[in-house]
């Protein structure tokens, strides 16, 4: 073991001590100081602070909680789980209707189908039986993916609303969403699921007035509750999403929305184990029964009061239940004088003319319109059908039928708008030749497409100027592939109609307005043109009121949304449409007027869209089974072989338009054409031109048509045939030696020359001559005019 003790003679050194060497006072010893924060960090805080913070805000909230909890009591149910009326009024004041009854039978659970239950939880809240009565997460889920812009979502349980529908109320607040989160949760503990479910399948809103699931069952399937099937619950559970919208006899033109939804609700109950996949592959979508409207809705008020109704939801003023509930009055933009102009006109040009129990087809006869005043945008006049009461969709609204040539317009406004040309490099105008031969295949087109024209005629070389006057399809098939059929799309939209508009498929057969709009819709977008370019939302609504207080309406600053010299020179040529066209049946409103008539595939609907500088109306007749609700050719309504859209359409336009505007003085049009636009004056008739006998079919048109080497009309209606004269000024007292040459007048525009009234009568609408669908052509047209390829009996082409 070694000796450790230190050496003799040495002292020890104590580092401790000071004066001793290697002595180095504490305070000036190296430590481990913190390093200053630098950059970025010196703006993040210490986790210390953060911890702190995070706990402070967990006992802010648990206060906030606790607090809630103990201060906010049940209520009594509130005035509102009983609904009011609503009150719709004329832009004078003056009442249309009121709306609102209630309609509400409160049922025991028990009485419930076990499935009809189980489909409202599929639809609204799958989980309900297992969950708590607020679910959080689904909260923050769906106010992120409102704030995404998906659309409005409320995240709330059954529970939250069905405290909502009785207890509180549907306004959007934040004070109504903080009552109800803490009602729901004391209902929660308080009350049992099954208390909760039966308060909310009975005062729950599904449309149709109806409140509760067995109001419901009686208003869609006419039976109470009990006796609904899984597939009827099912559909009333769809309903809950959104009652108006999915009412698939309200609104067809929503059904594949609905029975998307239907889908999913079955499909939920087959995840969830409450239905079999072999009952599932079974059900079939079942068909609700017809709407039962009031009493106070008959005539014109309940298609009124369902358009407006509309107009809210789809603008979203207002949701479906919180409208329900009533205590609203709706001033509308609908005047008074006007509405009744647009009755009288479709019951003297139309339905008085109407044999239902002697002529089968009369009993297929609907008839839809809308005005609007295109400097506001406000619907002035609608008409949706002869009764709300017999007669329940809405003819002014609905989006199943064609609008056949009314589009052809649009196609030559994109044209303007965008400098389009043709194949050659030539730029289009009203003075730009197209080849306007029958069955003329479209060059250009991904997609093979070869029209028919209206009678299979042909016309060889035409200005554009006369392809619109006779509705040439040829014509505008090859116009829209050479302006682009996605400009065009885009060029109708800006106008007015609706992006989601079923058919609206952009390809060479739109320009014949295959695309399905409405006939407010088409008013729309006609307001624009008429407007020079310029888009103003319309509107059916011009102030709604509750308890004094005013409801919220949206922003209708008008846009111009294509070049005046685009609208103008459209509205040149559809003046030339109603001065020496198909719509020479509009001169009888004894204005100026610009016009485009149509005529559907299959004829099941006739359309004439016209305007005056200051009104814009748009007349549909359309054909529909009254039993079946199905689609119908109107061949033969009215004693005629065919319905076009310069017949009733063009003569109710000009009958109610006269009237509408009788207390203003006729105002021509101020167009800025496009350079290249202006029209030449027509050329005078052929010296030879035989004198007409008063006898001899008429068949008005422009002057100077082109002959016709093709389609077998040897000399059928000649280029004289129906000069402007024949049928507009001096028609109404002469019937023109002029107007439709001895050959019978057979229709150089394959219209309806030489209709019923045309044999030279000169009639107060110059005759119904310029109709478009070359029907009543009359024996000499068809006879003296040689036609061999002739109008077929069924055609499946549109005008």
């Amino acid at each position: 073991m070694s000796d450790q003790s230190p050496p003799p003679g040495w002292t020890p050194r104590d580092p401790d001590t000071p004066g001793e060497p290697g002595f180095t006072p504490r305070q000036q010893r190296p430590s481990k100081a913190r390093r200053p924060r630098t950059g970025w960090r010196r703006f993040v805080p210490g986790w210390r602070l953060v911890l702190g913070c995070l706990l402070l805000f967990a006992l802010l909230l648990g206060g906030a909680l606790v607090a809630g909890y103990l201060l906010v009591d049940i209520p009594p149910a509130n005035s509102a789980a009983i609904a009011q009326s609503n009150v719709y009024l004329y832009s004078d004041g003056s009442q249309i209707a009121r709306d609102g009854e209630v309609n509400r039978v409160n049922v025991p659970l028990s009485q419930i189908p076990r499935t009809v239950q189980e489909a409202v939880l599929a639809a609204e809240d799958r989980d309900f039986h297992s969950e708590r009565a607020v679910d959080p997460k689904a909260m923050l889920r769906a106010a992120w993916n409102t704030l995404m812009g998906k659309g409005k979502q409320s995240g709330s349980t059954i529970t939250q609303q069905y405290v909502k529908n009785y207890y509180l109320g549907q306004e959007q607040t934040v004070s109504r969403k903080v009552k109800e989160f803490f009602i729901a949760i004391k209902l929660g503990r308080e009350e049992s699921k099954n208390h909760i479910l039966e308060g909310y399948l009975n005062t729950s809103y599904f449309g149709r007035n109806a409140y509760g699931i067995q109001a419901a069952a009686q208003a869609y399937y006419g039976k109470d509750v009990g006796k609904l099937t899984t597939a009827e619950g099912a559909y009333l559970a769809t309903l809950l999403n959104s009652p108006s919208a999915f009412d698939v006899v309200a609104h067809p033109q929503s059904r594949a929305r609905a029975v998307a939804r239907w889908n999913y609700v079955l499909d939920g109950m087959v995840k969830k184990g409450w239905m079999s996949q072999a009952e599932r592959a079974a059900t079939r979508f079942p068909e609700p029964g017809r709407i039962r409207p009031a009493a106070g809705l008959s005539g014109q008020r309940g298609y009124l009061v369902e358009a407006v109704k509309d107009y809210i939801l789809d603008h979203k003023i207002l949701d479906d239940t919180t409208l329900a509930q009533g205590g609203y009055r709706i001033t509308t933009t609908i005047d008074k004088r006007r509405q009744n102009a647009f009755v009288d006109a479709v019951d003297e040009e139309m339905v008085s003319e109407l044999e239902p129990g002697t002529r089968k087809a009369d009993r297929l006869v609907r008839a839809g319109g809308a005005s609007i005043d295109p400097a506001t945008g406000k619907v002035v006049a609608l008409y949706g059908g002869i009764d709300y009461t017999k007669q329940y969709v809405n003819n002014a609204t609905r989006h199943d039928y064609q609008v056949a040539s009314t589009f052809k317009p649009f196609v030559f406004t994109s044209a303007v708008e965008n400098g389009s040309r043709t194949r050659d490099g030539r730029r289009i105008t009203p003075n730009t030749i197209y080849n306007g031969d029958n069955k003329r295949p479209v060059v250009g087109s991904s997609v093979p497409f070869a029209p028919e024209n209206e009678g299979q005629l042909s016309y060889g070389d035409i200005t554009v100027n006369t392809a619109t006057d006779l509705s040439v399809n040829t014509v505008y098939a090859q116009m829209v592939v050479d302006v682009g059929t996605g400009k065009v799309k885009k060029t109708a939209i800006s106008l007015g109609i609706p992006e989601n508009t079923p058919n609206f498929v952009s390809g060479p057969a739109m320009a014949l307005g295959t695309m399905q709009a409405s006939v407010l819709d088409m008013t729309q977008a006609y307001a624009t043109l008429a407007d020079h370019g310029r888009y103003t939302p319309y509107t059916l609504v011009e102030k709604i009121t509750k308890e004094g207080e005013t409801v919220k309406l949206p922003d209708r600053t008008p846009l111009q949304v294509v070049s005046r010299e685009a609208a103008d020179t459209t509205t040149s040529m559809l003046v030339s449409v109603v001065d020496n066209g198909t719509g020479t049946a509009a001169l009888a409103a004894g204005r100026p007027a610009a016009g485009k008539t149509g005529t559907a595939e299959q004829d099941r609907a006739a359309w004439f869209a016209g305007y005056t500088p200051d009104l814009v109306t748009v007349v549909s007749m359309m054909g529909q089974d009254p039993d079946t609700g199905t689609l119908q050719s109107l061949y033969g309504a009215l004693g005629e072989t065919r319905i076009s859209g310069g017949g009733y359409p063009a003569r109710i336009w000009a009958a109610y338009t006269k009237t509408a505007l009788e207390d203003s003085e006729p105002e021509d049009f101020d167009l800025e054409l496009e350079p290249g636009a202006a029209q030449s004056p027509p050329p005078p008739p052929p010296a030879d031109t035989p004198e007409q006998s008063p006898d001899d079919e008429q068949s008005p048109g422009p002057p100077a048509r082109p002959s016709r080497p093709t389609g077998g009309q040897n000399n059928g209606g000649q280029s004289q045939g129906g000069q402007s004269q024949g049928g507009r000024n001096q028609g109404q007292s002469e019937g023109q030696n002029q107007g439709g040459q001895n050959n019978g007048g057979a229709t150089t525009q394959g219209t309806d020359a030489g209709t019923t009234q045309g044999a030279g009568q000169g009639t107060a609408q110059g005759t119904d001559a310029g109709t478009d669908s070359g029907t009543t052509a009359g024996p000499q047209g068809l006879t003296q005019g040689g036609t061999t390829a002739g109008r077929r009996p069924l055609p499946e082409f549109v005008e």
